[in-house]
């Protein structure tokens, strides 16, 4: 009777609310079918996979579009996608196992595992736990570092490890949220340490292998040669979309470096919603330490929109996971995003529902979409064209900010010293050495680790030049204003984007500060 009672409230709530809930919604496939269709053409989108579970079953793995827009194979539930920053929640896995088996605590300090271990702040490289490391709340700012892992650079683990002392925090320990891919390659390391196996052969062979991902690879170098079953990314830029091929972000390792297909995904989001019991019955991680990953460690503000939009009144993260409410549910999941490739994972414990979504474009509103299509027939809310809807934020979004593209005009741009003033190597001491030199009567830059960031520069005003990286699908311009004495040599450099409003964060030009070698 209590339940009936509680069920009838929770019904009147919704219904104040204008929302209709049915008590034994379902998943609907032909529902999805349509909005798949249908965001594939309102986002531009060439190929696309879907996977939706529901109550320990598989009810959908399967593949639309083609795999690159050149070549017209098709999108197959086994083509692999790079997911991206769903990684994050196999390496919170993986060392929540590390904990069963007794080799770690959640609150080991990092010190303990890594000795090398060291931020810029010594109380917080004395205080960081493994839990910190997951939950993005170390301190320092969005993005920081990435530089060392983005776009494929030739830095090794120790190199990143190394560099980390050299990035200063932005805000106290633990205070606030902000976004880090270099605390999960930490991550991974402590679980090579820990394990005795590198983190690709853990994630393959205890976590892989046990929930028959069969065709998985913890990076795209470990695919084999005769798999040409992979999508390639697209990046729509003047009007056209152009396939651009990276490596599934193999240098991010725990971060972001698996590659996966939406059979395989059905599987983890089973296990998942198993409690940490694999489709199989064995056990893969205790349902304790599995909800250490789903309990939020750090909050995060609700938007107003957001509660406009889905009722969200919370939202924070966990272990690898992003937690939020949603109509009222608790909704688990991740998004990821790698140039010109876009992934989604999203559950409802409650309902016993997962839905994840791979692509090979990078319109991330188009997955949300898809997956608020589920989500709606799962919760019998009331019919609702989320993909036109979110459709038209977006491109009203991209046309805005293209209309704002930098960089700004100058009425007086004042003069440049000669040229030769500013060849010479530049250094930061966590990334390395940028190099400017004069090639014939133009200054070229190069980030001598990534072979994607080369490009000249183009005067804008006094001591400051616009970068025009030669890959242009980059959209990564960035200004570049040079330190220099009173005896006209250069001492340093700052470089901060142009049009932040497209600029990946991961580009963090900003944290270099860079001094003349």
């Amino acid at each position: 009777m209590l339940i009936k009672k509680i069920a009838f409230s929770v019904s009147l709530g919704l219904s104040a609310l204008g929302l209709s809930l049915q008590a034994n919604a379902q998943v609907n496939v032909a529902d999805i079918d349509a909005a798949v269709h249908s965001a594939m053409k309102q986002f531009a989108i060439p190929g696309l996979a879907i996977g939706v579970v529901e109550n320990g079953k598989v009810v959908l793995a399967k593949g639309y579009g083609v795999r690159h827009l050149d070549e017209k194979a098709p999108v197959t539930s086994q083509t692999l996608f790079g997911i991206a920053s769903n990684t994050k929640a196999f390496t919170a896995t993986a060392l929540a196992m590390l904990v069963d088996e007794g080799k770690l605590k959640w609150d080991d300090p990092v010190i303990t595992h890594l000795p090398e271990f060291e931020l810029a702040d010594p109380y917080v490289t004395r205080e960081m736990r493994i839990r910190d490391l997951l939950s993005h709340r170390s301190g320092l700012g969005l993005g920081a570092g990435d530089l060392m892992i983005w776009p494929d650079t030739n830095k090794s683990t120790k190199d990143i490890l190394a560099g980390l002392k050299h990035l200063k925090p932005v805000s106290s320990f633990r205070s606030e949220y902000a976004y880090n891919n270099l605390m999960f390659v930490t991550a991974g390391e402590v679980v090579a340490r820990v394990s005795g196996q590198s983190w690709a052969e853990f994630i393959e062979s205890r976590i892989m292998k046990p929930l028959n991902m069969t065709t998985s690879k913890a990076g795209f170098s470990r695919i084999p040669k005769e798999n040409q079953n992979f999508a390639t990314g697209h990046i729509p830029y003047e009007g056209k979309l152009h396939p651009f091929f990276v490596n599934y972000l193999e240098d991010f390792q725990g971060a972001g470096a698996i590659a996966s297909n939406v059979e395989d995904m059905s599987q983890w989001l089973l296990t998942q919603l198993g409690y940490g019991k694999t489709p199989r019955g064995e056990t893969l991680v205790s349902k304790e330490q599995q909800q250490q990953t789903w309990h939020p460690h750090i909050m995060r503000l609700a938007s107003e929109s957001a509660f406009e939009s889905t009722r969200q009144q919370f939202r924070g993260y966990g272990l690898g996971f992003a937690i939020e409410d949603y109509f009222g549910y608790k909704k688990l999941g991740h998004g990821g995003g790698i140039l010109g490739m876009v992934s989604q994972v999203a559950m409802l414990p409650e309902k016993g529902v997962g839905v994840v979504v791979l692509s090979n474009q990078q319109a991330y509103p188009g997955l949300s979409a898809i997956i608020s299509e589920v989500f709606e027939d799962v919760l019998g809310l009331e019919d609702k064209d989320w993909v036109s809807e979110m459709a038209k934020t977006y491109h009203e979004g991209k046309k805005k900010a293209y209309a704002q593209l930098g960089p700004a005009k100058i009425a007086s741009p004042q003069p440049s010293l000669a040229l030769q003033h500013y060849t010479g190597t530049l250094h930061s001491a966590w990334y390395g050495d940028v190099v400017i030199e004069s090639i014939g009567e133009a200054l070229r830059i190069d980030f001598t680790h990534t072979a994607r960031l080369k490009g000249k520069l183009e005067h804008y005003t006094g001591n400051t030049f616009v970068v025009k990286w030669d890959e242009k699908l980059l959209e990564a311009d960035a200004y570049i204003t040079f330190d220099v004495d009173e005896q006209q040599h250069v001492s340093g450099a700052q470089m901060k984007f142009v049009n932040p409003q497209i600029t990946d964060f991961s580009f963090d030009f900003h944290n270099l500060n860079l001094k003349a070698k």
